[in-house]
C-alpha cells in the first residue's frame, strides 16, 4: 500500500530505522507493485482535480502520493511524524523533479493556518494513532470551505485484516496497535467534524498474494464501486461547506 499504508509489506517493517527500506521492498514485490497502483488510482480519483490546488498529504511517508499529486499540477505539502520518512520523500522528489514542501509534525496538532488547504489526503492514518477525533478535527479546521478531504484506512472486514489481527496477537507492534474502522465508522467520524460525506468506496479484494492481484486486477476497480464490504482498503472523501459569499482566488471544483 502507498504512504504510511506500505507498512503492509510481508515482512514485518522493523526495526523503524529499516522503514524507508521496508516501503521500497514493498513496492518492488508484484504485490506490491499492484496493491500501490490500485489504491494511488482510487485516491487521486476521489481527489482531483488537484490542478493549481494546496493540497496537504498527511501521514506523506516516502513521498509516492505527494509527488503523484505534485504532476498534477497541485502544491503539495507531505507531513510525516517520523523525520526518516520526510528524507526518503525528499529524495524521491528529486529523483522525479517535483517540488514538495515536507514538514515534521503529528496529525493531533498541524501548524497549519485554519483554511490552508483546497485538499487534506489522509492515507493509513488513523488506524495507527490514538487521538483519531483529534486528528480529523484538525484535518477539517486546515481545510479550505469548500474543499475536500479523503481519507484512507486499512478496512476491517477482509483477508488481509485477519492476517493482521493473528500478527497483532502474536505480538508484531505495528498491528497489535493498530486499529482498524469500516466505512460506517469512518463515515461517523468525519461527519462529527462537519464534513459532508460523500460514497465510500474499496479496493483490494484480493488475498495478499501476487499471483491473485495478478489475476483480480482488472476487476477490483468494479467491485470497489458496488461492494467496499471485504476490501482491504477503504476510501472516504468529505467536503467541507462552502462559506457564503467565499472570498479570495477560485478553488477547484470537486467532480
Amino acid at each position: 500500500m502507498m504512504a504510511m499504508a506500505s507498512r503492509d509489506a510481508a515482512a514485518d517493517p522493523r526495526p523503524a530505522p529499516e522503514l524507508p527500506v521496508s516501503y521500497s521492498r514493498w513496492r518492488g514485490s508484484r504485490l506490491g507493485r499492484i496493491t500501490d497502483a490500485l489504491e494511488q488510482r482510487l485516491v487521486l480519483d476521489l481527489a482531483d482535480p488537484v490542478d493549481r490546488a494546496d493540497v496537504l498529504d498527511l501521514g506523506c511517508g516516502d513521498g509516492a502520493l505527494a509527488c503523484a499529486l505534485a504532476r498534477r499540477g497541485a502544491t503539495v505539502t507531505g507531513l510525516d511524524a517520523d523525520p526518516r520518512m520526510l528524507v526518503a520523500a525528499q529524495a524521491r522528489a528529486e529523483a522525479e523533479a517535483v517540488a514538495l514542501d515536507l514538514v515534521h509534525a503529528r496529525a493531533e496538532a498541524l501548524p497549519f493556518p485554519d483554511g490552508a488547504f483546497d485538499r487534506v489526503v489522509a492515507i493509513t492514518v488513523l488506524c495507527f494513532i490514538q487521538e483519531a477525533d483529534r486528528a480529523v478535527a484538525e484535518m477539517a479546521r486546515v481545510l479550505r470551505p469548500g474543499g475536500r478531504l479523503v481519507i484512507g484506512e486499512l478496512g476491517r472486514w477482509s483477508v488481509w485484516a485477519a492476517i493482521r489481527r493473528v500478527r497483532g496477537w502474536l505480538g508484531a507492534p505495528t498491528w497489535r496497535a493498530a486499529r482498524f474502522r469500516g466505512a460506517g465508522e469512518l463515515s461517523s467520524l468525519l461527519q462529527r467534524h462537519g464534513l459532508e460525506v460523500g460514497e465510500p468506496r474499496g479496493a483490494i479484494f484480493y488475498p495478499p498474494c501476487g499471483l491473485a492481484a495478478s489475476l483480480m486486477a482488472s476487476s477490483d476497480p468494479w467491485l470497489g464501486r458496488h461492494m467496499p464490504v471485504g476490501a482491504a482498503f477503504i476510501v472516504v472523501p468529505a467536503d467541507k461547506p462552502a462559506s457564503g459569499a467565499a472570498a479570495g482566488r477560485p478553488r477547484p471544483s470537486h467532480p
